[in-house]
């Protein structure tokens, strides 16, 4: 199977052939062995791909945006190329300038998008944050990416939150942009859509010294660690051309299509699927700015504007399985894609009977891009995540450091350049990050010995295909046997009173640790919470996994604790249950 995409940019397509000289393969093999990108030297992807679409393509759709208001509006390139000249004036005229942090937490307002290609314009650093952040949250990113400015709306108080913050770091030259009203006691925020309104949409590219090079920092992300802060994770210039490989090849995005990766724009995942590789490759990029997630809407929603391509966490897909999709048009969906955690193949089964379309997975982090993933020429199993990108060399490696045989469970790592500090974007992977930044100690304990270590298990099957099994502090070791809480958590999931569930180890005196299910029920099973529904969810699991995998211990809750990217935080789940002993 081969992608379907144009291939000639200079003939109102995209912008791909710009980076990559072969953009269609014959097999897996020979994506794996002959993709490659250029870098320029020079690359800046505000002037590089968005300008150059509003100069070349003008009325091309960048943006197709609504919310649950009624509200909506259409970018086209030229639009957005007006937009981000105006954003970068307002920046420019209060201090922003080649190198400067400014903190961008918009949820998933289309001022994200104008704000954060104009950053780019000028040469700064976005730091995107998530709208849920706690003052302690933001008083860490202040102080660890240096950020000159912020770029905020006002929900839930969010603005007095970060003037407490703010005046806690003593930041008193700080500067506060505002999106909408500011809540009543916000002190000194700069009016953005007053001042956009004044602003000249006249902004040409920098010159000399304060033009971008590609190993200039671009992107600073916070990554959701499973203990104390996160990490700040810093990308150069020469990112954006990474996600060549996760829009075309692994979302296999359409030229003029719409895609819609669901994703704040807080979370890395944001980037992956709603901005640079998508408009490399020629598609407009649907954004739903919605309060609170509903299936219904969200189906409603796809159908309505036509998306042709999708991706989200697989804890949408089992939302999505429960509701009624004949009632729903598909016509226009040719292609699904699923990351964030492991699959379960009950909801891969029924997806696919439902709309004809086999869900697509993916592996990656913040610090990376889709770096193992199903690929268009090879065939999904339901629950591997695929075989590596190309440039990516992954190996599994055991407690030993001895690279793991096939079937055996390692570390997931990825061979790269030993010397992190003197790291180019042309000598690593594509997409790969530059290190945690003002922080060498992190980034040696992650990046050392010639490999990037993730973190994460899996083990590979006799055909190549990467099997995950959980964060390597997920593993539950029980009776001298690892049990990763993926497996548990599919079996359960087949059980039609299992909406969501989370597998989590519990101490116990003589196995060490037993198995724990933390357990949302379907509407259906309400009602039905009993010590017989436990009894008859043990004896389910024991039927279809490893009798010894069952879970010992099960509690029925009414949500499970979860990322604003939709992950489920296991973490949280042990620390509630420490605090109860």
């Amino acid at each position: 199977m081969s992608t379907n995409h144009e291939t000639d940019a200079d003939q109102g397509g995209n912008l791909v052939h710009r980076f990559v000289q072969k953009t269609k393969f014959e097999s897996y093999e020979d994506f794996r062995d002959n993709f490659k990108i250029n870098i320029p030297d020079d690359f800046n992807f505000a002037y590089d791909v968005v300008d150059w679409y509003a100069a070349n393509d003008p009325k091309k759709i960048a943006i197709v945006w609504c919310d649950d208001q009624g509200g909506e509006k259409i970018f086209s390139f030229a639009d957005l190329k007006r937009e981000t000249d105006k954003a970068a004036n307002l920046f420019v005229k209060h201090g922003v300038k080649k190198g400067s942090a400014v903190i961008l937490t918009l949820k998933s307002r289309y001022e994200f998008w104008v704000c954060l290609v104009a950053l780019h314009k000028i040469g700064a650093i976005a730091v995107p944050a998530t709208h849920m952040l706690k003052k302690r949250d933001i008083i860490h990113r202040l102080e660890k990416s240096k950020a000159c400015a912020i770029v905020s709306i006002s929900e839930s108080g969010l603005d007095l939150i970060f003037d407490e913050a703010a005046k806690e770091a003593g930041l008193s030259k700080f500067k506060k942009f505002i999106v909408g009203k500011s809540s009543a006691g916000a002190v000194d925020w700069i009016d953005y859509d007053k001042e956009m309104a004044e602003a000249s949409d006249a902004f040409s590219r920098p010159a000399g010294k304060d033009a971008v090079t590609a190993n200039d920092d671009m992107l600073y992300y916070f990554s959701s660690g499973t203990t104390g802060f996160p990490k700040m994770v810093a990308h150069k210039y020469a990112y954006p051309l990474g996600h060549i490989i996760t829009a075309g090849y692994w979302q296999n995005v359409r030229n003029n299509g719409l895609h819609y990766t669901m994703a704040d724009s807080g979370w890395a995942k944001c980037v992956w699927g709603k901005i640079y590789g998508q408009w490399i490759w020629g598609t407009a990029v649907f954004v739903y700015d919605f309060d609170e997630f509903d299936a219904k809407n969200m189906l409603e929603k796809v159908s309505k504007y036509g998306v042709t391509t999708f991706c989200a966490p697989p804890t949408i897909y089992r939302f999505f399985i429960k509701e009624d999709l004949s009632q729903y048009n598909f016509g226009t969906l040719q292609y699904c894609t699923v990351a964030g955690e492991p699959l379960n193949p009950e909801v891969y089964e029924k997806f696919l009977l439902y709309t004809g379309l086999p869900l697509m997975e993916g592996y990656g982090q913040t610090e990376i891009i889709a770096s193992i993933a199903t690929f268009p020429w090879i065939s999904a199993k339901p629950g591997s995540m695929g075989k590596p990108a190309p440039g990516y060399d992954v190996v599994l490696i055991n407690v030993d450091g001895r690279e793991c045989d096939v079937g055996e469970e390692g570390e997931i790592v990825i061979r790269v350049n030993k010397d992190a500090d003197k790291s180019r974007p042309s000598d690593l992977p594509p997409g790969f990050f530059a290190g945690y930044k003002y922080d060498d100690e992190k980034t040696k304990d992650s990046w050392h010995d010639g490999f990037y270590h993730t973190g994460d298990t899996a083990w590979k099957d006799e055909d190549g295909y990467y099997w995950f099994v959980g964060r390597t502090d997920d593993i539950i070791k029980s009776s001298g046997y690892k049990i990763g809480p993926f497996e548990v958590e599919s079996a359960l999931i087949q059980h039609p009173g299992v909406l969501e569930c989370a597998i989590t180890g519990v101490p116990d005196p003589v196995r060490g640790q037993v198995v724990k299910a933390t357990i949302v029920l379907t509407k259906d099973y309400k009602n039905k919470a009993s010590d017989a529904l436990k009894k008859e969810l043990q004896e389910h699991v024991k039927k279809i996994t490893a009798p010894y995998k069952y879970p010992r211990v099960i509690e029925f809750v009414d949500v499970l604790p979860k990322t604003i990217s939709g992950k489920i935080r296991r973490v949280e789940i042990r620390e509630q249950d420490k605090e109860r002993k």
